[in-house]
């Protein structure tokens, strides 16, 4: 038996399917890059990370987090999923470009062909049709259907346009996150919304013998988990070999993001039954029981070898918070280093270039690094951070010559999902002593146990490496729109005064931390 949610890390917005034995999930990743991760699981439980579908996206400024521009909260969002005829096809709107973009491969692992569909689609999902012809289904609040062109290159000239469900109650959110299947005949459409009467997520369907048919339906699964009043939806449906089915859907778990959850349903006279609750445990059977899966989260030595082409593949678990500058990192120039320079002056952690990044995982973790901060110059930051629009810090910095350690977090009065933070804020330094080695290593831990979300720093020198020192205070993260992710542990390098100067990161562990009975 297994602990559901299936995975205590933020992978939401969810798309599923099966091709023969093996499934495969796709997630939201936003300013991440590479991004469009898809995961790949034989169980539907335990997952790894299949591929990321593009490296960077369309290099404009905002995603290289140029002239004080950036993507936080909007990048690409609820990718569909499909496989049609051989062909694995993704797509997905990017909130910062207002574009809609489609990738198509013959194989899961690529390479994968960019293509861009005429239009914006608000949350789209693809229905490739018994005849060949091609939907796809969108919006908020009022969900419309579209035919595609037969190369899906935009809307089909003529083709078939409709509205088919309309939010008819009051709402907090308006029907979204579309799914559209194809099921024994039957035309099936899933959405998340809030409505004033449920007062929490819900997931809804509704279904129609035909697509010119009446689409009729509501809300099907209505359920927190008995947590915080956090409902359980939007995600994808798919089937077991032997018929089974289930949904995978996400639950808001406050600063380490939104993170999938598996409820069964049945179908009973062409509408689907959910659980009444989503399991705490769960049990499936293996399409291959001997697996030995990847983890999604992990340490690294940072040796590498390039390949033939001189390129360097980071381990799968890294991604780089907006698109990265290879012209200002290595992990060659000194063999088990993660070098970053310095190109350009940042008012703070959010506009550094090449944060290397990896998501949280609950109920605890902890991420340990050695910085060697000797090509710090004045006015540089160089550690480990939770980055988060709340984020928090331990990093060296020099000033007048000196050497300093310091804790620095970015705090927020308005604890809402909704408040904002100043994008130039710098956040506020609880701590700063001086030190004399200008090697150190570093410890972030985060704790999200119950939502209590809070982060501490610590250091140890080479003189005195068998004791962690805390510095600063337990900082408290809060989950906001501003960046509308989880929080990651990240390796940085940002400049305030001069560029030019560099920071070495090396011997990076990750730690999980389990607790007994603290939840998924």
């Amino acid at each position: 038996m297994f602990r559901n949610p299936v995975i205590w890390a933020d992978y939401p917005d969810l798309d599923v399917i099966r091709v023969e034995d093996t499934y495969y999930m796709v997630s939201t990743t936003m300013h991440m890059m590479p991004g469009c991760v898809i995961l790949r699981s034989y169980d539907l439980i335990q997952w790894e990370v299949a591929v990321h579908v593009f490296d960077v996206l369309d290099h404009t400024p905002a995603q290289r987090l140029e002239d004080g521009q950036h993507i936080y909260g909007k990048g690409m969002w609820a990718a569909s999923l499909r496989y049609h005829n051989g062909t694995f096809y993704v797509m997905f709107a990017a909130n910062d470009t207002r574009r809609t973009y489609l990738y198509t491969s013959v194989n899961i692992a690529g390479p994968w062909e960019k293509h861009y569909i005429e239009g914006f689609y608000h949350d789209g999902s693809l229905l490739f049709d018994d005849d060949d012809r091609v939907y796809m289904i969108y919006g908020n609040a009022e969900i419309h259907l579209t035919e595609l062109k037969e190369d899906l290159s935009g809307p089909k000239p003529g083709g078939l346009h409709r509205i088919i469900v309309q939010e008819q109650q009051p709402y907090h959110l308006g029907y979204e996150g579309a799914h559209m299947y194809k099921i024994d005949g039957r035309y099936y459409a899933f959405f998340i919304h809030i409505s004033h009467a449920a007062g929490r997520r819900t997931q809804a369907c509704f279904a129609a013998d035909s697509l010119e048919g009446d689409f009729e339906g509501g809300d099907v699964f209505n359920d927190d988990m008995g947590y915080f009043n956090s409902g359980v939806a939007q995600g994808g449906i798919v089937d077991t070999p032997d018929g089974t089915w289930l949904a995978m859907l996400f639950q808001d778990h406050g600063a380490v993001g939104r993170i999938p959850v598996l409820v069964p349903l049945i179908f009973e006279n062409g509408f689907p039954v959910f659980a009444k609750q989503a399991p705490a445990m769960i049990e499936l059977p293996s399409t291959r029981p001997n697996y030995a899966y990847r983890p999604l989260v992990g340490s690294d030595s940072f040796h590498y070898t390039p390949d033939e082409q001189g390129e360097v593949r980071l381990m799968e678990w890294w991604q780089w918070n907006h698109t990265p500058d290879d012209t200002m990192w290595s992990v060659t120039d000194k063999p088990g280093t993660y070098r970053i320079r310095s190109g350009r002056i940042s008012p703070n952690l959010t506009f550094a270039v090449n944060t290397l990044t990896q998501r949280t995982i609950g109920p605890a973790c902890e991420a340990v690094v050695t910085l060697d901060g000797s090509g710090l110059n004045d006015g540089d930051y160089a550690g480990l951070c939770l980055l988060i629009g709340t984020y928090g810090f331990i990093a060296l910095t020099k000033e007048s010559g000196q050497i300093y350690l310091v804790m620095i977090a970015r705090e927020t009065e308005d604890s809402s999902l909704f408040g904002s933070l100043i994008d130039q804020e710098p956040g506020t330094e609880f701590a700063r002593i001086p030190v004399y080695d200008e090697t150190i290593t570093l410890k972030a831990a985060a704790d999200f146990t119950n939502n209590i979300d809070i982060c501490q720093f610590y250091y140890k020198s080479r003189q005195n490496d068998e004791v962690w020192k805390p510095l600063g205070i337990t900082h408290q993260m809060f989950y906001k729109l501003d960046h509308f992710m989880g929080c990651r542990f990240g390796l940085f390098l940002y400049s305030t005064r001069e560029t030019g100067g560099t920071a070495d990161f090396s011997n990076f562990q990750y730690h999980q931390i389990d607790f007994p009975n603290a939840g998924p």
